[in-house]
């Protein structure tokens, strides 16, 4: 292995361990209670100045449930990294921690980055189309931005109550069915991998709490490749390893690039990653996708995580951020090619088992047309059950612009996927043989 990349490896185990240590300096311990309570359904927009007192915009304790959006790591700590060694310095609460909608410094910069509000194209998607999605009309969502990273828009929960429950159904019961590929592929017989709900299902409910339980299979999931399949090996697609996408997803894709100002949006590809609380996903650029112009879109569900936004460079230390069950990050222009990490899958921050806003059901009302599709109870007690400790997150790309094709290649696997799995996704502190995404 070569020096440069020994060197590399450190510098991001570095960043990483200051990310997290750092939120948990700021924080006064525990990374579990970074934020306090909020609700999932989209919050009003603060009068400036009224962040709760102190900290970030979730900072815990001082101000009760805050009503921003866009959690931030607190404030009120400076952290920062003492060259590539990693050394954590925390100092005296910053004169800056009253500044509305949480201002964070970056864990290398001396200078805080505002949040502020993203405006969104609301004429691109009509009610009804965003009905139809299970989104609330664009007109009442929140979208944040942050000074530093332009293109980076953060869009707080916009589904409509019980519309997340479709988009975890479809992702543990239906997207990692045939001919879709996942990663137990890999090592499995495919006749053992036909049906992965089918042969969790029983085990699942009856799923305890000890650690030390076998895993189902649905639990030994890591990621799920749709439409353009990704080749682990090569680091690219190809035209001969495609499968028809998600007429829904892409659908539900569709709807939210438009209102982000990305009309004509193509949903070409797509990886979910499927994460449990002793998971993470090392730092990494999303580059492999031929057309830059169109943004990576990523849905979160299930419990929360750390986010970290990078820069242009490994070495760049980054800016952490929380992702709750039913927020979309949209990566685009000078954002779209940022390194960008989940250090950390944490607890939802209600303290329950599951978010308020995967409790609600779906009406029974649903729109004309709608891409959402009524569930049984007994099919969201298994989902319920599996997210009681998991996160799934899917990311939605588009691999070539209008009318470009794929260069030829030659010596090309034609199934797309590597012989090992050697990735950024770790567990228990050991590498795992999960690819997820080459997004996050």
């Amino acid at each position: 292995m070569s020096k440069n990349l020994l060197e590399r490896r450190a510098a991001t185990r570095a960043v990483l361990t200051a990310a997290i240590l750092g939120a948990a300096a700021g924080a006064g311990g525990g990374c579990a209670e970074l934020a306090p309570p909020r609700q999932c359904a989209a919050p009003h927009h603060p009068p400036p100045g009224q962040n709760g007192g102190g900290g970030g915009p979730d900072a815990g304790g001082r101000g009760g449930r805050l009503p921003t959006a866009l959690s931030l790591l607190p404030a009120t700590r400076r952290v920062g990294l003492a060259g590539r060694g990693g050394l954590l310095r925390a100092g005296e609460p910053d004169e800056n921690s009253h500044l509305p909608y949480g201002i964070m410094s970056n864990l290398c910069l001396e200078h805080y980055l505002k949040v502020f509000r993203s405006q969104l194209n609301i004429s691109s998607v009509s009610d009804q189309d965003a009905y139809r999605a299970g989104l609330q009309p664009v007109s009442q969502w929140k979208a944040y931005g942050l000074n530093g990273y332009p293109g980076f828009i953060f869009i707080p929960n916009p589904f409509l109550p019980g519309c997340q429950r479709h988009w975890v159904k479809q992702c543990l019961k239906l997207y990692p069915q045939k001919p879709n590929v996942c990663n137990l592929d890999l090592h499995m017989a495919p006749e053992k991998t036909i049906d992965l709900w089918g042969q969790s299902t029983e085990q699942l409910r009856r799923k305890g709490s000890s650690k030390w339980e076998p895993r189902s299979l649905l639990e030994k999931l890591r990621w799920v490749t749709l439409g353009y399949h990704y080749n682990w090996d090569t680091k690219k697609y190809s035209a001969n390893h495609h499968t028809p996408f998600p007429s829904d997803l892409a659908f539900l894709s569709e709807q939210v690039a438009a209102a982000c100002g990305f009309r004509g949006f193509q949903a070409q590809a797509g990886i979910l990653n499927y994460y449990h609380f002793d998971s993470s996903l090392g730092i990494h650029v999303d580059e492999s996708e031929l057309d830059h112009s169109r943004p990576l879109l990523s849905f979160s569900f299930g419990q929360s995580s750390i986010f970290l936004l990078g820069g242009l460079k490994r070495e760049e230390a980054p800016t952490a951020m929380f992702m709750h069950s039913g927020d979309i990050m949209v990566m685009s222009g000078f954002s779209r090619l940022l390194y960008h990490a989940v250090p950390r899958v944490l607890p939802n921050p209600e303290g329950t088992a599951l978010p308020s806003c995967l409790d609600q059901a779906l009406p029974s009302d649903l729109p004309v047309g709608s891409v959402i599709e009524l569930s049984s109870d007994e099919d969201w007690q298994v989902c319920a059950k599996y997210l009681q400790s998991s996160r799934i997150n899917m990311t939605i790309r588009q691999v070539l612009a209008e009318g470009q094709k794929f260069p030829e290649e030659s010596g090309t696997n034609g199934k797309g996927q590597a012989a090992s799995e050697d990735s950024h996704h770790q567990e228990n502190s050991r590498a795992k043989r999960h690819k997820p995404n080459p997004d996050s």
